[in-house]
């Protein structure tokens, strides 16, 4: 069998240990959407065959927000804003190949000197009041010539532990090896858990707990991730039930192999009769990619960022049968047409931002794409 999607997602409520790993094959049936009045329908179509008994995965891109506010400003992009295989069951996760993953050349497109620019610009509308925190981000291309699934594989050895997927769905194809949740719904229950906030790798163990404990205390830190999880707090209640909005675990670190990121849970109780579309209405895009407020925050956006994100920023992820829905933000999510790469990098500009640390930190989230040269000799 071609396996042409894989799933490994952590499973959110577990013990860390615990995971949904599956593969498909060919779908039986695909779900686009080209146009932003196609969204919705894909979703509700998704939903349906899931209470059927199928699976679905997929993912949409962040130019698909217009179908849910006309308010949110987006680029023209190219491709399917929304796009779902659908299959009647899933098989055990294959062993990887095997194969080593030839080098990859990275090339940023953005001068250091437009980035101080664009810093200056998002600090000036702070300081006016348009917004809180504004995400920033900026594309990474590579030509890149070998087999895509052994890329995601190898990855995915550098990057584990998250919400993983490989998606080939025919011109494009998604490498997402993300470490943050974007939401996990069943039944009543929906769960957020917003990214936040990075401080790199100690060189020592010493060093590294160092860097883990300053990242929990750092007031720029801090803020950066208590600003989205009140906007997050804000979406939930839109579906949720009366009162049942809570934030059990704040500024939580933990431990990628390049990076320690923030994070903080968001759960509540939905309101009986919200559909998936629903969810997606009152929380996509994620704000951990948009910033705050995030009507301004994604008019910004686009204003300095000179083309459409795509994947990269959506959501990526499976509705399993009787609708249980995982997705993930692709944050750490390369995508591939031809032989032409693409990968985003960003972080969150508050007022206390500086221009040379944020940088840094930029660099500090591609390092996992440098770790991709081992080759897959195992399950990943």
């Amino acid at each position: 069998m071609v396996f042409q999607t894989l799933i490994d997602f952590a499973e959110p409520r577990g013990d860390g240990a615990t995971r949904l790993r599956v593969a498909f094959g060919a779908p039986s049936r695909v779900l686009a959407a080209r146009t932003a009045e196609e969204v919705k329908p894909v979703l509700e179509a998704v939903e349906a065959l899931s209470r059927e008994g199928r699976w679905c995965a997929g993912y949409l891109r962040y130019e698909a927000a217009a179908a849910f506010d006309p308010a949110f400003a987006v680029h023209a992009g190219d491709g399917p804003l929304a796009w779902f295989g659908v299959h009647d069951a899933a098989v055990p996760w294959p062993d990887a190949a095997g194969n080593h993953v030839p080098a990859v050349d990275w090339q940023a497109g953005l001068p250091r000197s437009a980035f101080d620019r664009n810093m200056q610009a998002i600090h000036r509308a702070i300081a006016n009041g348009e917004l809180y925190q504004l995400n920033y981000t900026a594309p990474l291309r590579a030509e890149f010539r070998g087999d895509a699934r052994d890329w995601f594989a190898s990855l995915l050895k550098a990057q584990p532990d998250g919400y993983a997927a490989f998606i080939d769905a025919g011109d494009e194809q998604v490498l997402s090896v993300s470490p943050e949740l974007f939401f996990d719904w069943q039944g009543d229950r929906i769960l957020a858990r917003p990214m936040k906030g990075t401080a790199p790798r100690g060189a020592t163990a010493a060093e590294d707990e160092a860097m883990a404990q300053r990242l929990r205390t750092v007031p720029k830190e801090r803020a950066e991730n208590v600003m989205i999880v009140d906007l997050i707090r804000n979406d939930l209640s839109r579906i949720a039930q009366p009162f049942s909005v809570r934030v059990p675990r704040l500024f939580h670190t933990e431990a990628l192999p390049t990076v320690w990121q923030m994070t903080s849970d968001v759960e509540a109780r939905v309101r009986d009769g919200v559909t998936l579309v629903d969810v997606f209405s009152a929380l996509f895009p994620c704000g951990s990619i948009t910033g705050a407020p995030k009507v301004s925050a994604m008019r910004m956006i686009r204003d300095l960022e000179p083309e459409a994100r795509g994947v990269y920023c959506g959501a990526v992820g499976v509705v399993r049968p009787g609708g249980h829905a995982t997705f993930n933000v692709p944050i750490r999510t390369v995508t591939l047409r031809g032989t032409q790469a693409r990968c985003g990098i960003g972080s969150g500009i508050t007022a206390d931002a500086q221009a040379d640390a944020e940088w840094d930190e930029w660099r500090h989230k591609r390092a996992f794409l440098a770790q991709r040269h081992a080759p897959v000799s195992s399950k990943p």
